[in-house]
């Protein structure tokens, strides 16, 4: 009873029910030997279960589409570029004809290298593709060998489904009205999964290690979203206490509902923007019904992802399109991309290195290889024609990159000018500072720029030579350091100095007690995950400007991180308690 297990709260909320757990499906596939006369009829059934698997996915796609909107349906387009792909298709037909295998084992063969190399990744969003590469798999797997696969449709009664990973189709067939929380074993954040639920408005919880080993179908499971919990078997007095966990948390989102066309004003009027930081453009809707005012950190790494060609000037242009025009008169603030460190172009042999986060990446990689870059500039400015879109480069840590990038942009310009293609003139660029040397002289740069983009979460990584994903030394990735505020305070006021506007894009936006800091910091935008927003609009119309600014002056008195963390924490309990609940 009370069996308590914790993963990561990717979609807020409480659900009580019945679980039905999706075991992995274990594919044990038999090598057989074939003659070169059978070669021809195993390419054929190969080709027959790309075009079924193709058929079947496209139906999905349709499906998605009609039920929650065009824009979610974006998710399959993933699978359909893995089920194309050229390279992965010769390498099945090349081991079928030189090993004689049968095609099963040799699409087996090939799609797990495609698995290990996505498994390898250390960068968040990457790695969660190795979802879609293992749904794929399964399909054309199903289909060369006939089986049929199980759905979750005509569900008897409320359920929460709990498996190793929920792939996308498997989602977008089940019984939506039925299903009323997810709980899976891998996936964070940015997972479909994630995605999926949190366009669905049902509570999830991902990376729950060895959940599908503790729960079996049937067992009450609760899920708590909100603080990434599962609760199995729990007895009456914890259903009693999660029950008013629900009430309350209910009662709070239907307060920040009220807030969501309020502006994000201190009580003395000061107006602070609040914006949504973004993967892919399926999290557009999110944002939307959040109420954020812009997308402060459009990521656009993923376009080059899950392909063995670049993508073109007309492919990107059409996606930053479809984001500006969604944001209608929002600001649009797309980083150019920042490949390099975990993040590798499949296109593109990048070079091995030993240290890779302080290698050839970002805007070192861009000004490297202008053709790649000027591309997406390209790509950029036509999309600027249809809304507020600014350009953002990352990872800038001295005034000779920034002039490049900004000769190029005007290259790019020139360009589009020669063909007679619209543009915005005027489109803000900007520098992300995320670099100490940055912060040092963000008064030079702010002389070259339009705006500024704090990004925080390398920014504490780089000052403080701290890897915050090595368990061994994360107790000293501090947000709070003294060092890191200091640093802040110098960005904001050459900043403003200079005449131009200062946003957060880190993680720091997202946390109550730091967000409170930026505010008194003098920070005019913050941008975070949408379904935060919500909680520092909340944050933002509690306090006065002055209190905000009092507040951060008096924690820059304290001396360590720990006592400037239990300072903000203890004041935002005295503006907004119900913020931390």
């Amino acid at each position: 009873m009370n069996r308590q297990l914790i993963g990561i709260p990717v979609s807020p909320g409480v659900a009580i029910a019945k679980a039905l757990v999706l075991h992995a499906e274990d594919f044990t596939i038999p090598e057989k030997k074939i003659t070169q006369d059978d070669v021809p009829k195993e390419i054929a059934r190969f080709e027959d279960a790309l075009t079924k698997t193709r058929q079947a996915l496209i139906a999905i796609r349709k499906k998605i589409a009609d039920e929650i909107g065009a824009e979610h349906s974006d998710i399959f387009n993933a699978h359909l570029l893995i089920l194309e792909d050229r390279t992965l298709i010769e390498d099945v037909i090349g081991e079928v004809k030189t090993k004689c295998i049968n095609v099963e084992a040799a699409f087996s063969h090939v799609i797990q290298k495609y698995y290990n190399a996505f498994h390898a990744i250390d960068d968040e969003y990457l790695r969660e593709r190795v979802s879609d590469v293992r749904d794929i798999g399964r399909r054309v797997l199903h289909n060369l060998l006939g089986r049929e696969r199980a759905v979750l449709i005509d569900l008897a009664e409320p359920t929460i489904v709990v498996a190793h990973d929920i792939s996308p189709t498997d989602t977008a067939a089940m019984d939506k009205e039925k299903v009323v929380a997810f709980a899976t074993e891998i996936g964070g954040p940015t997972s479909h999964t994630a995605i999926m639920a949190r366009s669905l408005g049902i509570p999830a919880v991902v990376g729950v290690d060895v959940l599908t080993h503790m729960v079996k179908t049937g067992d009450l499971v609760a899920i708590d979203g909100s603080h990434g919990l599962v609760i199995v078997e729990p007895d009456q007095k914890k259903i009693e206490e999660l029950l008013h966990e629900r009430e309350r948390y209910d009662e709070f989102t239907h307060g920040l509902e009220r807030l969501r066309d309020l502006p994000a004003e201190t009580k003395d009027k000061k107006r602070i923007v609040l914006q949504a930081n973004i993967e892919i453009p399926d999290e557009i809707p999110s944002v939307i019904a959040q109420g954020a005012e812009g997308i402060g950190l459009y990521r656009t790494e993923f376009f080059y992802m899950n392909r063995t060609d670049l993508p073109t000037e007309d492919e990107q242009y059409q996606a930053y399109r479809y984001v500006a025009e969604q944001m209608k008169n929002h600001s649009v603030v797309i980083r150019t991309i920042d490949f390099g460190g975990d993040k590798f172009l499949s296109s593109i042999d990048l070079p091995y290195e030993t240290n890779p986060f302080l290698g050839w990446r970002a805007i070192r990689f861009c000004l490297a290889r202008v053709d790649i870059f000027k591309t997406q500039l390209r790509a950029i400015l036509r999309a600027s024609a249809h809304g507020k879109i600014k350009v953002m480069f990352p990872m800038i840590s001295n005034l000779n990159e920034m002039r490049r990038a900004c000769q190029i942009v005007a290259e790019a310009k020139a360009e589009l000018k020669v063909k007679n293609m619209p543009f915005d003139e005027k489109i803000p660029v900007g520098a992300m500072i995320e670099i100490p040397s940055a912060a040092l002289i963000s008064d030079k740069l702010a002389q070259e720029s339009d705006f500024f983009s704090i990004g925080t979460n390398d920014l504490i990584q780089y000052s403080l030579a701290v890897d915050r994903i090595n368990e061994k030394i994360a107790y000293l990735y501090e947000p709070t350091h003294p060092a890191i505020l200091r640093m802040i305070q110098q960005i904001v006021e050459n900043a403003h100095k200079n005449k131009i506007e200062v946003a957060v894009c880190g993680e720091m936006s997202s946390d109550m007690a730091l967000a409170l800091l930026l505010i008194g910091f003098g920070v005019d935008e913050l941008s975070m995950s949408p379904f935060v927003v919500p909680k520092v609009k909340k944050l933002v119309r509690s306090v006065t400007m002055k209190q905000a600014r009092d507040i951060a002056a008096e924690a820059m008195h304290y001396e360590t991180g720990a006592e400037i963390r239990q300072f903000a924490d203890s004041q935002v309990k005295k503006v907004a308690p119900e913020l931390m609940a």
